[in-house]
C-alpha cells in the first residue's frame, strides 16, 4: 500500500517571497541659508512597504542617506502636528499619510508650508503662527470670584463647539489659505478656530473681546470662502463653517 506524502516546500535562503518593498523616488525641496539663498530639488530614491508612511521614508532618507535633512516631528501619530508638510502640492501631516495613498510610481514632491519663512528644509518660523493663536486669547475667561465647585456644562452647549476643539496647531489650514499667503498679517483659521472653541463656551465671558479682536482689519473678513482650509485640516474640522459662523456673531452679537 503506496503511503501518500506532502509536496515539499522549498524553505531557507533559497526560498524567494515576494518582496513587500517597492522603489520610491522622493523629491524634497531642500534650503540651508548657509549653503545659498535659494531652494533647489533634490531627488532620493528608496526601497520602502508602500503601507508605511511619508515619515518613515524621510527617517530613512535622514538615518540613512542624508543626515543634513531637517524636518520636525515628535509624536508620529498624528496629535502633536509638528510635522505639516505639502506632499504632492497638499499639505498633510507626514506621520499619517500612507505612501500607498499618493502614487508611489511618480516622484513624491515634499516641501515646506506656504505662507511661513523657511528656515532650513522642511523647518518653518512657527513664531508668527503662534503669535496670532495667543492674540485670540485661547483660554477661558471668566468674572467673579473664583467657583467652589465646577463649571458643569450641559452635553448640548459642550456639543456646540466639539468640532473646534480638535484643533492641534499644525497650521496645515493656516498655510492653505491664499490670503494669508499674500498677506501673513492674517490672523488665520486656525486662531479663528481656536478663538470659536471659546466664544461659543458657554461658561466662557470672553466673547466680546475675542469678536472685538477679530472684526480687525486682519481678522474673519479677510476670509473668501475657498474652503481650503477645511480641505487640509488633518483631524477633519469644519474650518471654513466655524469661521462662517464667528462672522454671523459679530454681526447678530449672538453667540
Amino acid at each position: 500500500m503506496a503511503t501518500p506524502t506532502m509536496d515539499k516546500v522549498e524553505t531557507g535562503p533559497s526560498a524567494s517571497p515576494a518582496s513587500p518593498y517597492i522603489t520610491v523616488t522622493f523629491r524634497i525641496r531642500r534650503f540651508n541659508p548657509e549653503v545659498s539663498d535659494e531652494a533647489q530639488w533634490q531627488d532620493f530614491q528608496i526601497e520602502i512597504d508602500p503601507k508605511e508612511r511619508v515619515l518613515d521614508a524621510l527617517h530613512k532618507i535622514k538615518w540613512d542617506i542624508d543626515g543634513t535633512l531637517t524636518f520636525r516631528r515628535s509624536c508620529a501619530h498624528g496629535i502633536c502636528g509638528s510635522d505639516a508638510m505639502r506632499i504632492n502640492g497638499k499639505n498633510r501631516l507626514a506621520c499619517k499619510t500612507l505612501i500607498k495613498d499618493i502614487n508611489p510610481e511618480k516622484p513624491i514632491t515634499v516641501e515646506a508650508i506656504k505662507g511661513l519663512t523657511v528656515l532650513k528644509d522642511l523647518v518653518v518660523d512657527m513664531d508668527p503662527f503662534f503669535q496670532a493663536y495667543r492674540d485670540v486669547m485661547p483660554f477661558l475667561i471668566t468674572k467673579g470670584n473664583e467657583p467652589t465647585r465646577e463649571r458643569l456644562q450641559s452635553a448640548e452647549d459642550r456639543e456646540r463647539f466639539d468640532d473646534t476643539t480638535k484643533c492641534i496647531l499644525c497650521a496645515a489650514c493656516t498655510s492653505s489659505c491664499p490670503v494669508f499667503w499674500n498677506d501673513g498679517q492674517y490672523f488665520g483659521p486656525a486662531a479663528i478656530v481656536n478663538a470659536h472653541r471659546f466664544i461659543f463656551d458657554s461658561r466662557d465671558e470672553g466673547g466680546e473681546q475675542r469678536l472685538e479682536i477679530l472684526n480687525d482689519r486682519d481678522g474673519v473678513w479677510r476670509c473668501r470662502t475657498t474652503f481650503n482650509c477645511t480641505d487640509a485640516c488633518p483631524r477633519g474640522i469644519e474650518v471654513t463653517k466655524a469661521i462662517q459662523e464667528v462672522k454671523r456673531a459679530l454681526i447678530t452679537r449672538r453667540f
